[in-house]
């Protein structure tokens, strides 16, 4: 929960400096670094391999546009805001299971899909005076980036350990980051007043997703879940402190429908799979 949050207060930070992609590209550079060092040192450099990259390939596609949209997003929508609608993207992975993964979809699960889009709706405000924002149409995107990414992650745990994983996530992003970053001809190189920031963002990342990782094998999904929930009130107390971002209604009550609607849709899910053992990851 602090990693995905210090990434937010830091990415709002380092976009004085950097656009999305030159973001993206310098926090997988240090990714691959991190997983290259940590492979190393924990004796797993043999799990690295490349299997599976089409998926591999759709996964980091996935995820590379949603947290760019996600980034863009954090610039033009209140902190709360955006974080409420990134919370939708597991109601995004319910209704689209059944078609990648196979998994049957529940009346339960269709409930909480209707409660998190009405809740989605209320965030979003599309009734409200000139419709949807940009920025606001860029949160709702980033979340549909990251369902997808969600969906191809599930497919690679069946038969790839994290390590390798977390390796062909930074590899390719950092990769697909260059490439854009270069598109405009315009290649900003990290100062001494943005490196914090960006090595910020690529620390707490990759260990948000880590922690998440190891929470999981250690606990329900059903007790880890709801303490990530956490991260909205938190952000929006840490939005209204720093940047003076104002709490609005129907954010707050817009936020607490999808997570009720995930609470509903975890309580439907009383076999959580476990992510493989620390020793195979």
């Amino acid at each position: 929960m602090t990693g995905f949050v210090s990434m937010a207060l830091a990415g709002r930070e380092v976009a004085r400096w950097h656009d999305t992609f030159e973001i993206m590209t310098w926090r997988s550079v240090l990714g691959v670094m991190i997983v290259l060092g940590a492979a190393r040192i924990s004796g797993q450099w043999g799990a690295l391999r490349a299997r599976n990259m089409g998926l591999h390939l759709i996964r980091n596609l996935s995820h590379f546009t949603g947290q760019n949209l996600w980034f863009a997003a954090l610039t033009l929508i209140p902190l709360a805001q955006l974080f409420a609608l990134e919370f939708s993207y597991p109601i995004l992975v319910t209704l689209a299971a059944p078609l990648v993964l196979g998994e049957r979809l529940t009346p339960r699960g269709l409930l909480a899909a209707g409660i998190g889009f009405a809740g989605v709706l209320l965030v979003a405000q599309p009734w409200g005076k000139g419709g949807l924002s940009f920025g606001t149409v860029l949160a709702m995107l980033a979340a549909v980036g990251f369902a997808g990414s969600a969906l191809s992650t599930k497919r690679l745990t069946r038969s790839a350990p994290v390590i390798e994983i977390l390796l062909w996530l930074t590899v390719m992003q950092a990769v697909f980051g260059a490439v854009m970053m270069m598109g405009d001809g315009v290649w900003r190189w990290p100062t001494a007043a943005s490196a914090p920031w960006l090595a910020l963002i690529g620390v707490a990342g990759l260990g948000a997703h880590f922690c998440m990782t190891r929470a999981l094998a250690l606990a329900p999904a059903s007790v880890v879940i709801p303490i990530d929930f956490l991260r909205l009130p938190l952000i929006a107390a840490l939005g209204a402190l720093l940047y003076h971002e104002n709490l609005s209604i129907p954010v707050i009550l817009g936020g607490a429908v999808i997570l009720w609607a995930n609470w509903i849709n975890l309580r439907n899910r009383p076999d959580t799979p476990q992510p493989l053992p620390l020793d195979e990851t």
